[in-house]
């Protein structure tokens, strides 16, 4: 009996959207020893809680895929990209990563949307969403980094950066969270 409830050319996407998280994880693991290599223990402490996340989407993808009778196809994960030259290189390279990953969420929803698979244009609003929150708070930190100096910011002010991202969650505010009271 035949279980799969995916499409070939959905399943197709979501098995890149799997490597594609899966590939993120990696470059965020590679970025944060970067970072501790530099003596940036608060950035790394983030980027590895970020590599987390990232297996931590890779696995709802596949855990979706199986759900819905679909078998998930394991790649090998491509190498991640050379080290930053500096924190500000390093952001800026997060955040064109996340965009990368966005137009991948984005080709799963495409997807989704031509097959009328409504269960997985469903499933995949929680990682717009979430896209959405990861761009928001690479661009903040770009925007920090640049008004303490960009390339040139001083180390004191780097080092303000390191100690704040030690706590910082990494989740951005929701616009759809937002009222008049509390616009953020």
């Amino acid at each position: 009996m035949k279980t799969n409830r995916l499409s070939e050319s959905v399943t197709q996407v979501l098995n890149k959207q799997l490597l594609m998280e899966a590939h993120a994880a990696q470059i965020y693991l590679s970025y944060a020893i970067w970072a501790d290599s530099e003596g940036y223990d608060g950035i790394s402490d983030f980027l590895l809680r970020h590599a987390d996340e990232e297996r931590d989407h890779m696995t709802k993808v596949m855990q979706y895929m199986m759900l819905r009778g679909g078998k998930p196809k394991i790649e090998a994960i491509p190498a991640p990209p050379e080290d930053p030259t500096s924190i500000y290189e390093c952001f800026h390279k997060v955040l064109e990563h996340e965009v990368n990953n966005t137009n991948g969420v984005y080709n799963c929803v495409n997807a989704a949307f031509e097959e009328k698979d409504w269960a997985t244009w469903n499933f995949m609003q929680w990682f717009v969403k979430e896209q959405v929150e990861e761009e928001t708070f690479a661009l903040d930190l770009i925007d920090k980094i640049e008004i303490a100096g960009g390339v040139e910011a001083p180390k004191a002010a780097l080092y303000i950066i390191n100690q704040e991202l030690m706590s910082k969650s990494g989740e951005a505010p929701s616009a759809e969270d937002a009222t008049a009271d509390s616009p953020v």
